[in-house]
């Protein structure tokens, strides 16, 4: 039986969306006060990265370094979440949306999570914006503020449910980063997106998906 991670930034949540980004920015001028240039943030390669490896290496470009990121990054995390759930209250996210078929296809798999760079309140929240937030429990996945590395956040969404075994548990996402991630974990993965090298399969629509998870189990 297999235990399924989603990510959620172009895997079940297909919208740009930058209220991170805002967030994120205010977040570190708050807690280091550090006033970053405009459009820092397009210059750190974020793809399937975690929120706290993007904010650190936006603070070490700005000249900072790990001595004086590493105490205040759990702040961070609560501060950017806190800022980014005050802009959504606000926004119109009517054309925000989910990857197409999702909800049909996941409430066919019995065990899943999230898996994401984003903080647990980020994602909890555009999960409920788009209509999939009842797929996935709480207390269930891991999220960007605990830990940097995917490997780790891996570990971390297995020891949530019960030390699901590695052999038992896929990672779905649609960066190289989710690749490399799940290899290092030792977990198998499907790619999400054409041109995705190292998955163990790669699906361009999510009614693909039981399909893929069949061979896989």
């Amino acid at each position: 039986m297999l235990l399924v991670l989603f990510d959620v930034d172009k895997t079940l949540f297909m919208t740009s969306d930058p209220l991170m980004g805002q967030a994120t920015t205010a977040a570190i001028e708050a807690v280091w006060g550090v006033e970053l240039p405009g459009g820092a943030i397009k210059g750190v390669d974020h793809a399937g990265q975690t929120a706290m490896r993007i904010t650190r290496e936006l603070l070490r470009a700005a000249g900072l370094d790990d001595g004086e990121i590493d105490p205040r990054l759990a702040r961070w995390c609560t501060e950017a979440s806190s800022r980014y759930l005050e802009l959504l209250a606000d926004a119109d996210t009517s054309h925000w949306e989910a990857a197409e078929g999702a909800t049909d296809v996941l409430p066919r798999i019995e065990h899943r999570a999230l898996l994401t760079g984003n903080p647990e309140p980020v994602a909890r929240a555009r999960m409920e914006r788009i209509g999939l937030g009842d797929f996935f429990p709480p207390d269930q996945g891991a999220f960007g503020c605990e830990a940097e590395d995917r490997a780790e956040l891996i570990s971390i969404a297995r020891r949530k449910a019960g030390n699901w075994p590695a052999e038992q548990t896929v990672a779905v996402g649609d960066t190289e980063a989710d690749i490399r991630g799940a290899r290092r974990a030792e977990i198998k993965v499907i790619g999400f997106g054409a041109g995705l090298e190292g998955a163990d399969a790669v699906i361009d629509r999510f009614d693909e998906l039981p399909g893929a998870l069949a061979l896989l189990n």
